[in-house]
């Protein structure tokens, strides 16, 4: 490997990269490794070109390249890390600075300080991912020459390879280096296992390499007379993987069937489910072997199509099918989504969604205060992308980490989803939030009455279901934006005294409707009923000029919603049923108004309505825009959980927080989030959001929360101040 190598690969995926600065970076690597030499006798340079190529492999920028070339600088050479960040810059100093934080870290500690150590890779894969990525170059190229190493290193490297670093670029979803490092640590860690499988596969390779072949005929024929363009390749498992299937299903390599397989590349979505039908038409499937990560790709970005299928001869044959594209994202992960841009720079913008699990890390830390339990939590991250659970007729549903009986009952069948209403896990009554695990029994209860909710989209995981909510609640908010947006132009016409049966008709009103940009009616009280077209600006347009000036609108009510426990009624007969997550009708986040409360309903522009207490400072004065703001009245039915905000100012001494616990829950108060502050004073302060039934229900609780010794000041947190001038007017407003 030397310099030039490096030169001409990156070129190849970034024509306009700063060269001079690799030239730089080798120079002065060469000169601060230049009495040196690794373990096998070869010349030190040579490994930070290997790992400078590795680099080249990820399409990494000059500057991760340069960075390393360096990255042996600091911790093996004379170079100080002042005078490496003052010859090049901050970037590639930080750089060089992360990979020889995580090189001096010991993952084979004592749990305490394997525990940090975790947490220091972490971080550093918090800070910037290119750290990690030349940390995983540089592994490659060591994992390739532990030969000169002795037995206790090699045991050592090995080991912490497989636990952390291939499974870092599996996550990362850089497959050739996954496979590398498994391979190469492989080797090591069972030397006996590894000579076995090595050489039962090459005794054997003739024979499934013209199997192969064989069948890639038949399928790129199938595909030629089908008019589908695409390539059909073998492929063969790498060692280690081999070595995992038979130590999970228990067998002997003899009994092993998908030693090989078929990858089929594609240039469209389209084709890959064509082609995916005219493989089964050749073969009969395997049945559940089919998985589609293209519907719901891996936390990794993989995406593809699996099948197995009884091919010629009557053997089994594994088949995967994806575009080229998605084959580039399964090989290079991360490092697929670099885009090079004018001036050198470049960024992913899969990063974000790379790292949500190192941000989970990053979280799960903070909770975890026992350092096994830590570890722990580390690998299952690491090692787990999915899990497997059971249909009650033990039919199995694959689903993303993370998800709840709704992704299941979505999986199951759309409407399961829809209706679905309580579940059973192992025969044991579940909330629908409940994250389900490996091995998970699943039954799903449906009701007629239930329907999705927008606060399923808080905790859903998979593609289908949030898009099927997502469908639902669009369709629902159609229905009821037009039913609403006709009452308001109906009350608007009647304050101009005109006929809506007149005014609907005829060509001006066609003309008038085409030249605001609405192609027919619907579309027109839609956006009405979204607050997005004030009714009497466009009547304004319509109505002739003699008919407007000199008249003054005549007085109507304001629209009212009134009625009986959840359900309000709108004049004009449009019945709105309100759930906490309703797109039309809404309870206000800012005032969290309660039964009992002063209210008001205003219209807010492309949300529907968002029911107020009359003094939130959140509502606009009504000035010019009264159409917006509804009577609100609450139903005789109305208590249940209504969210509130309570502070509670206490003397700071032991014992306080769990005898206001105690009150509260004496009053079935529920604490659904609490923040705690001490203040300087000898003080403290808590915040709390709570459920309450009513108004009444509130103040009895504040009652008994403020005879408790030591309490200073209790009171509800909605600050309704900037609103109190607001509530005269907004009452006179017609």
């Amino acid at each position: 490997m030397n310099l030039a190598d490096i030169a001409e690969a990156v070129t190849s995926y970034h024509p306009s990269a700063d060269l001079d600065i690799i030239w730089r970076a080798y120079i002065y690597s060469a000169k601060a490794h230049r009495n040196q030499q690794r373990r096998s006798g070869a010349a030190y340079i040579s490994h930070p070109l290997e790992v400078a190529f590795n680099l080249t492999r990820l399409k990494m920028d000059e500057r991760t390249i340069a960075a390393g070339l360096l990255h042996d600088t600091i911790e093996d050479t004379l170079l100080t890390a002042e005078e490496l960040r003052r010859i090049f810059g901050d970037e590639i100093y930080h750089l060089v600075e992360g990979v020889t934080k995580i090189s001096q870290i010991q993952f084979s500690s004592k749990e305490e300080s394997q525990a940090e150590n975790y947490r220091k890779m972490i971080l550093a894969m918090s800070e910037d991912i290119r750290v990690v990525l030349i940390k995983l170059a540089d592994r490659a190229h060591n994992i390739k020459t532990l030969g000169s190493l002795s037995s206790d290193a090699q045991q050592r490297i090995a080991r912490e390879t497989l636990d952390i670093f291939a499974p870092i670029a599996n996550r990362l979803g850089i497959g050739w280096m996954k496979d590398e490092l498994e391979d190469g640590a492989f080797m090591y860690m069972m030397p006996d296992e590894h000579e076995s499988i090595r050489v039962e596969l090459a005794s054997g390779q003739s024979l499934r390499e013209a199997y192969v072949k064989k069948v890639q005929t038949i399928l790129e024929n199938a595909l030629i007379a089908s008019g589908i363009t695409g390539k059909v390749v073998g492929r063969s498992k790498h060692l280690y993987g081999i070595h995992q299937k038979m130590e999970q299903q228990e067998i002997e390599f003899n009994d092993l069937y998908d030693l090989t397989g078929l990858r089929i590349l594609t240039t469209s979505l389209k084709d890959c489910y064509s082609v995916l039908g005219q493989v089964h038409s050749l073969w009969k499937p395997i049945p559940g072997r089919f998985k589609d990560y293209i519907a719901m790709p891996k936390p990794n970005l993989y995406r593809s199509l699996h099948t197995a299928v009884i091919g010629p001869e009557g053997e089994r044959l594994e088949v995967q099918i994806r575009t080229e594209t998605m084959h580039n994202i399964c090989e290079e992960g991360i490092a697929a989504h670099w885009q090079y841009k004018e001036g050198g720079k470049f960024k992913n913008q899969y990063m974000d969604q790379q790292l949500i699990w190192v941000r989970h890390l990053l979280e799960t830390q903070k909770d975890l205060k026992n350092p096994k339990d830590f570890i722990n939590s580390f690998k299952v991250d690491l090692f787990s992308n999915e899990v497997y659970v059971f249909t009650p007729e033990g039919r199995v549903i694959p689903l993303q980490r993370g998800s709840t009986p709704v992704d299941f009952a979505y999986a199951v069948h759309t409407d399961i989803g829809e209706h679905c209403s309580a579940a059973k896990v192992n025969g044991k009554t579940v909330s629908l939030k409940y994250k389900l695990r490996n091995g998970d029994q699943i039954e799903i209860k449906t009701t007629k009455t239930q329907k999705p909710n927008r606060s399923w989209l808080s905790f859903v995981k998979t593609s289908k279901a949030r898009s099927k909510i997502l469908h639902f609640i669009n369709s629902i908010e159609k229905e009821k934006s037009l039913n609403l947006g006709k009452t308001l132009l109906h009350k608007s016409l009647a304050e101009y005294q005109v006929d809506p049966l007149e005014f609907l008709k005829g060509k001006v009103f066609d003309e008038t409707l085409r030249a605001s940009g609405f192609t027919n009616f619907d579309n027109l009280v839609r956006s009405i009923g979204l607050g997005k077209v004030s009714t009497h600006q466009f009547i304004e347009k319509l109505l002739p000029r003699e008919k407007i000036e000199g008249k003054q609108r005549k007085k109507t009510d304001r629209v009212k919603l009134c009625g009986g426990g959840r359900d309000f009624l709108l004049a004009g007969g449009v019945k709105l049923k309100c759930f906490d997550d309703d797109i039309l009708l809404r309870l206000g986040k800012c005032c969290h108004p309660v039964p009992g409360d002063p209210i008001i309903g205003y219209l807010t522009r492309g949300r529907g309505i968002t029911v107020h207490h009359i003094d939130c400072g959140k509502i606009q004065s009504p000035g010019e825009e009264s159409e917006r703001f509804f009577d609100v009245g609450w139903g005789e039915r109305a208590k249940g959980a209504h969210s509130a905000r309570i502070s509670i100012i206490v003397e700071d001494k032991p014992g306080q927080l769990a005898e206001i616990t105690r009150i509260l829950a004496s009053c079935d108060i529920n604490i659904t989030l609490a923040n705690l502050r001490q203040e300087s004073d000898q003080r403290a302060n808590f915040d709390l959001c709570i459920e309450i039934n009513d108004i009444e229900h509130l103040k009895k609780m504040l009652s008994e929360v403020a005879k408790v010794p030591g309490v200073i000041k209790v009171n509800r947190m909605e600050d309704y101040s900037a609103g109190k001038k607001k509530q005269e007017r907004v009452k006179q407003v017609v």
